[in-house]
């Protein structure tokens, strides 16, 4: 039995979002400011810098796996243990982490409590497999946490063009399963993300702006134009394509 206390009827704590076991809190002001940092923590504020956290409520039956280091505190019968099962296994997570800039060992918690995750200055996003067809391909960096009924591998881009010119690398992290929720750290707010359906279409984008994108959907690096030069000459160069069915998630700026 706990209690807590000055948390949730903190009236600088706001619950802004929550999806599954998972709820985000906002920090509304910065409290713990000097004089001289006042006016910064201030302004900050007014332009939605602000610190988020990600609160997970652990009933028994459910686990939360998170970026090492992304815990800051545990309430109540919680326990962790990592994802490594032997020296092969600790091996292939170095292999993965290496090309997907992700945590060698992802921390797994379970039992029964509240788990907080560390402030950051970062838009959080929920993501629930299941709306992405059970499977979606992360760019490098935006993994914080999911449910342990998601699973992680890497894929292969389509080809080395796709990895030298496109900037999206040559692998990425791709979740899937047939339920589970996701939680990345975005450098844009979701209400300023754009999301594209498609139904056997493409899409062409130019620039690494894409965050998230469906693993059906086939990903290509081409002209912009007919001809290198007329790709050239247009000023758009090479573009990032996406063909097929599925869906992306695009940031409004790089």
């Amino acid at each position: 039995m706990f209690q807590l206390n000055n948390f949730y009827d903190n009236g600088n704590m706001k619950c802004i979002s929550q999806m599954g076991c998972y709820k985000l809190f906002e920090h509304e002001r910065d409290l713990s400011v000097s004089p001289a940092s006042a006016v910064n923590a201030y302004f900050a504020s007014e332009m939605n810098v602000r610190k988020r956290q990600v609160l997970a409520q652990l009933s028994g039956t459910n686990g939360v796996i998170t970026q090492a280091g992304a815990m800051q505190w545990t309430l109540g019968n919680v326990q962790m243990n990592t994802n490594v099962k032997g020296v092969g296994n600790f091996l292939g997570n170095m292999a993965k982490a290496a090309v997907t800039k992700e945590s060698t060992v992802k921390p797994v918690y379970f039992g029964n409590g509240l788990l907080m995750l560390e402030p950051t200055y970062k838009h959080i996003i929920f993501l629930d497999i299941a709306q992405w067809g059970g499977s979606v391909v992360l760019d490098d960096g935006l993994f914080l946490a999911c449910d342990t009924t998601i699973q992680h591998s890497v894929v292969a881009r389509n080809n080395v063009s796709s990895a030298v010119f496109g900037g999206e690398g040559l692998f990425n992290l791709c979740l899937s399963g047939q339920q589970g929720i996701a939680v990345l750290e975005s450098p844009v707010p979701q209400q300023e993300l754009i999301a594209f359906n498609l139904q056997d279409d493409v899409v062409k984008i130019d620039g690494n702006m894409a965050i998230a994108w469906s693993s059906s959907l086939q990903f290509t690096v081409e002209k912009s134009g007919k001809s290198l030069l007329g790709s050239a000459v247009s000023g758009e160069g090479l573009v990032n394509v996406y063909r097929g069915t599925g869906t992306i998630l695009m940031a409004p700026t790089a």
